[in-house]
């Protein structure tokens, strides 16, 4: 029994450190070997089996004849991919993610990532333009008013490049980095999400970002400056009434053949050319309403051959993606839709054979069919920018007004923050928005090292904007009665309505959990399940044997790792730094030991179907985004030179991440079918049960205390929301009611104390105070900062009222007065 206990500690130190399967083996037969020593034994029977095994494992010319017959069942069990699948799957790059697969990440990487920061000329832009605008915007006159920006904002726009920040400076474009691009669109979304988005569409995903990458000489000489001077306005159509996050399905097509046309930018008119003749109706599809230059994604067909053997004589070229001039014959827009809670422009666009040129192609004919290729590389990169900024916009938004309004606001003479059933709300908007801007900087950094990270975009549009869902909730909550009534002083009565388009738009945020996440992820970022597969479509056995062989001494060794982490919690584990982070590194290296082995362990119990088993793989999702998360946050934090003052903001946000992750472990082993295997992952990765707690009240507490106490953590953490320092603007206004309120606090605090002894005549507040004044109790001073305390908490809580008709406002509402 002691050889057998040894052989099993010796061998498991020797899968803990990963070595190699013959020292591994070695080092069980040293723990015989050792036993039996000890023991004054010969356990000749325990050998047999550890010979059998290694000569198994470890001799090539004894387990191909085993690799041999499992290459043949692999290729018959692993489900079919289409094209769209494959291009999904290879687009974009493995960065951050990889390593959180690996089971044993190497946060000394993670740290050395560079610090996201603006460029001297970016900062200026921000300091000076993108703050112009702000101060132009009037949310409430652009939605409920006008239905549109104002002509002088969109000139501004135009004028100033913001629909060029993506374009290369050699064609009149900003080219700021992708972490600029993210700031400026936070900042403008923090004063109206329809300027927000009418800024961002040009710079993410459509013929901007694809003639940088994929256009002709030609194509870029003409419409790269114009687009850069906002002389185009262009927009994207790919999505159909049929086909939303099923985008590869769209039903548009093209025909190829030979027509006349008359080119709407020249004039000038074309007799029996190559060219195409497209059908397309499309929705959803934002600045349609008013773009100048049609990027479309369609279904190409050449049933005639008139393209040679350029493709291999297909008839089915594939998804192409074209530039049309919104001029031209035939090309339909002006119709909007009205988004919930904004007015940015979005439409629909149609057209019914319409003829275009085969130059029109994006890239010309050598581009033709690899629209959907093209998409997916490019999607990654407007994934982490476009809606997670956006996200952090009304995150940080909502921290700065609801940490605020939660101090000035009282009742039963109490801030109403510091009731704990408010602070539990304000602790997840101040969390959530820290796991927020942290997640999408981390991803913001790959970018700008020249990373195009799919499973990290899919995480981050995913969870910031479900983050932003629940941050907005928790803001009206508290805000209670504030920000029911709509009108100019509701400052987020447009944003809570606006919520459903962050979860709805580039993918629906179920399908991207449910589907994406790990679905893509498991393939992507796992070191040898793509390799397997790979081998499997090419038929390459022997490629296939070394890709196994890794991957079960990967498994074998996780298992290991996963079971002595779990058991500690991570606790001998080394972490990059000391201090307060370090136990949160320590508990990521089991969680990510967990996650592996998980990962592994799900796929081979369910194979193929793991694929139809949608709430699994979103739970195993939600392991590995959550991973990420708290990896980003810590990051964060250390970047930051890790200030005391933020410690409770990084305790909650790091812990809710590595709960939530926990949580979803759980729920995977609880629902996996193949009960033995889950019994087994249980032993393996909670066999003492979840010990990761979340958040305690106490650091909660002190998430909401810092929030409203509007010092350097809250600066920190809202840096970039724009704030007028306009006193009568329902934002401005909160910063200096909250300076008056708590300056005034002692001398409310003795006007209280008087009215409970019976000492004043007066009955209302206001006589109450020039009672005070008059008796000598407050000098003039006194009387003035409580005066002026009052008069702008109440400037803060009221609300707007309208006329019989809901149309006008009462612009005089401040000057009402009754106590």
């Amino acid at each position: 029994m002691l050889s057998l206990l040894l052989m099993l500690v010796f061998l498991g130190v020797a899968a803990y450190f990963r070595l190699g399967g013959w020292l591994i083996a070695a080092a069980a037969a040293i723990g015989l070997i050792v036993g039996d020593i000890i023991g004054d034994t010969f356990s000749w029977w325990a050998y047999i089996p550890l010979l059998v095994v290694s000569l198994v494992c470890c001799l090539p010319v004894v387990r191909q004849p085993l690799l041999d017959r499992f290459f043949k069942l692999f290729k018959k069990i692993t489900p079919p991919m289409s094209e769209t699948e494959q291009v999904a799957i290879n687009s974009g790059t493995v960065w951050w993610d990889g390593d959180l697969f690996s089971g044993n990440p190497d946060f000394n990487k993670l740290l050395s990532f560079p610090a996201p920061a603006l460029s001297a000329e970016e900062q200026a832009f921000m300091d000076g333009p993108v703050e112009e605008l702000c101060a132009m915007l009037d949310d409430w006159d652009i939605v409920h008013n006008r239905k549109d920006l104002p002509p002088e904002v969109w000139q501004f726009i135009k004028d100033k490049g913001f629909l060029g920040m993506i374009i290369k400076k050699q064609y009149g474009g900003l080219e700021f980095s992708n972490y600029a691009h993210a700031k400026v669109v936070m900042k403008i979304g923090t004063r109206s999400s329809s300027a927000a988005v009418t800024v961002m569409v040009p710079n993410s995903l459509g013929p901007g970002e694809l003639l940088q990458h994929y256009g002709t000489e030609a194509q870029k000489d003409y419409y790269l400056p114009r687009l850069a001077k906002g002389e185009e306005i262009p927009c994207f159509a790919l999505t159909s009434p049929h086909a939303g996050s099923d985008a590869g399905s769209i039903p548009d097509f093209g025909v190829v053949c030979k027509g006349d046309y008359t080119d709407p930018i020249t004039g000038e008119e074309h007799k029996d050319a190559l060219g195409v003749r497209v059908s397309w109706e499309k929705r959803w599809i934002t600045l349609s309403p008013v773009a100048t230059v049609l990027g479309l994604a369609f279904k190409m067909f050449d049933p005639d051959g008139l393209l040679g053997d350029r493709f291999g004589g297909k008839k089915d070229i594939g998804i192409t993606c074209a530039l049309v001039p919104t001029a031209h014959k035939g090309v339909q827009i002006g119709r909007r839709h009205f988004p919930s809670g904004s007015v940015f422009m979005n439409g629909p666009t149609w057209g019914a054979d319409v003829f275009i040129p085969i130059d029109w192609i994006i890239g010309g004919l050598d581009y033709a069919g690899r629209g959907w290729q093209m998409l997916m590389d490019c999607l990654s990169v407007g994934r982490c920018i476009s809606l997670p900024a956006n996200s952090v916009a009304a995150g940080k938004a909502s921290s700065y007004a609801t940490g605020l309004y939660a101090r000035i606001r009282d009742q039963f003479g109490l801030a109403i923050g510091r009731f704990e059933g408010v602070d539990e709300a304000m602790a997840r908007i101040g969390g959530y928005t820290y796991q927020m801007e942290a997640s999408q900087d981390l991803a913001l950094t790959a970018l700008d090292l020249g990373q195009k990270p799919s499973v990290i975009s899919a995480i981050l549009k995913y969870h910031n904007t479900e983050r932003m869902r629940k941050v907005i909730n928790d803001a009206m909550d508290v805000h209670g009665g504030k920000t029911v009534v709509l009108g100019p002083r509701n400052y987020l009565g447009n944003a809570y309505q606006a919520i459903p388009i962050g979860i709805t738009v580039e993918g629906a945020n179920i399908l991207t959990r449910s589907l994406m996440i790990f679905g893509q992820g498991a393939i992507r970022c796992h070191p040898y399940v793509l390799k397997e597969m790979q081998a499997a479509f090419n038929d390459d056995k022997r490629a296939f044997s070394s890709a196994v062989v890794d991957h079960v001494h990967f498994a074998f060794t996780n298992a290991i790792r996963s079971f002595w982490l779990s058991l500690t919690n991570g606790a001998f584990t080394s972490a990059p730094v000391s201090g307060v982070t370090a136990k949160y590194y320590r508990r990521m290296t089991r969680i990510s030991a967990n996650f592996a082995i998980m990962a592994d362990m799900c796929m081979g119990s369910l194979g193929g179907s793991l694929k139809f088993r949608e709430k699994l793989s979103a739970r195993l999702g939600d392991v590995l985004s959550n991973l990420f998360i708290a990896s980003a946050v810590l990051k964060r934090f250390h970047d930051q030179n890790q200030p005391e003052a933020d410690i409770p903001l990084m305790q909650y946000a790091a812990e809710r991440a590595l709960a939530d992750a926990e949580e979803a472990m759980a729920g995977v082993i609880q629902n996996l079918p193949n009960r033995p295997v889950a019994f087994l992952l249980r032993v393996l990765t909670l066999p003492l049960g979840c010990r990761l707690k979340a958040p305690s009240d106490k650091v909660g507490t002190q998430v909401a205390r810092l929030m409203m106490e509007n010092g350097d953590a809250l600066q920190r953490l809202v840096k970039g929301v724009y704030v007028p320092k306009d006193e009568k603007d329902a934002v401005g206004v909160l910063a200096y009611a909250h300076q008056a309120v708590i300056a005034s606090e002692p001398l409310e605090k003795k006007l209280r104390q008087m009215d409970r002894k019976a000492e004043f005549a007066a009955v209302s507040p206001r006589t109450q105070l020039q009672e005070a004044l008059d008796k000598g109790v407050l000098t003039q001073e006194e009387f003035d900062l409580v005066t002026r305390a009052r008069q702008l908490k109440r400037d803060v809580v009221m609300v707007d009222d309208f006329d019989m008709q809901m149309d006008k406002h009462d612009d005089k509402l401040l000057e009402r007065f009754v106590f």
